[in-house]
């Protein structure tokens, strides 16, 4: 008689949440008055009373996994500045300010500068447009960094000179996802066990910038375009709690599988200007 030898289940890797601190800044000006990306529509109206609310829940879920959360005040006329990532990138205690592409959202640039500086950060003006940690990802000792909508490939050197790190650029294709914040989750600070540190989109890259994803990360979590289309890899982890948007529920699912401790949080008013939780989180690394 022969015997079925069950093969033992996979155990998910143990992972261990590490402590972050952010800046955020609270939507009190929020509303869509202009078209700098396809999800913005101006003709449809806008609630900011539900973006506030919506965003203290995320404000609160940050504090609840004893997150150091920052402010900066909003200012009124900048409806945008609630996407504090980009506002620029911060590591080593230096602060690498924005510069937007877009007029509307420019004087958002050095509204962060003087946060960083009145913060105690050593501020470097940027030569080079780029939109911050929406196109800057540290993923280990490596920055991902994007282009093709927003931020200038020219930016991508100035960063590496100016914080001493390989850059590696990826070049972003579909308009939905014009940051590269849209297209890829970093999971964790280091790859575990040879297990996935981040999370992307194949079909937000071509296929140069997709051969250097499947080279660095052969683990990495696929997505599905539903769940891209929720902004479900906008999020944010500490490596083991990844704040994520509800609606991206077989991401939701794959992130359990991979042994981390995924929390939904529903941010589809500020959805409306194209942003999801990691636009409303600037990481501050000292």
């Amino acid at each position: 008689m022969s015997t079925t030898i069950l093969e033992p289940a996979a155990v998910p890797t143990r992972r261990t949440p590490v402590h972050r601190t952010v800046l955020m800044c609270r939507p009190d000006h929020f509303t869509v008055s202009y078209r700098i990306n396809p999800w913005m529509h101006p003709q449809v109206p806008t609630d900011t009373a539900l973006a506030v609310a919506q965003w203290e829940t995320l404000y609160n879920t940050y504090l609840g996994l004893d997150f150091d959360v920052r402010l900066i005040d909003p200012i009124e006329g900048l409806p945008d500045m609630v996407y504090a990532a980009n506002g620029g990138f911060v590591l080593d205690g230096i602060a690498y300010g924005a510069s937007f592409q877009y007029p509307e959202r420019q004087p958002e640039g050095p509204a962060y500068m003087d946060w960083f500086r009145e913060s105690g950060f050593r501020v470097v003006e940027p030569a080079n447009v780029n939109e911050g940690e929406g196109d800057f990802l540290l993923v280990g000792d490596v920055i991902l960094a994007g282009t093709g909508f927003r931020s200038d490939s020219q930016s991508h050197t100035e960063l590496a000179e100016i914080v001493g790190r390989e850059v590696v650029t990826l070049n972003l294709v579909n308009p939905s996802f014009y940051h590269l914040d849209t297209a890829i989750a970093v999971l964790d600070p280091v790859a575990v066990d040879g297990h996935a540190n981040i999370a992307y989109l194949p079909s937000a890259f071509d296929e140069p910038s997709l051969r250097i994803l499947r080279e660095r990360y052969p683990n990495a979590i696929i997505v599905t375009e539903e769940d891209a289309a929720v902004l479900g890899l906008n999020s944010f982890s500490d490596g083991y709690n990844v704040v994520i948007a509800s609606r991206a529920t077989d991401f939701e699912r794959q992130l359990r599988e991979r042994g981390y401790n995924p929390i939904g949080v529903d941010l589809s008013e500020l959805l409306r200007g194209g942003g999801g939780v990691k636009c409303c989180t600037l990481e501050l690394r000292s």
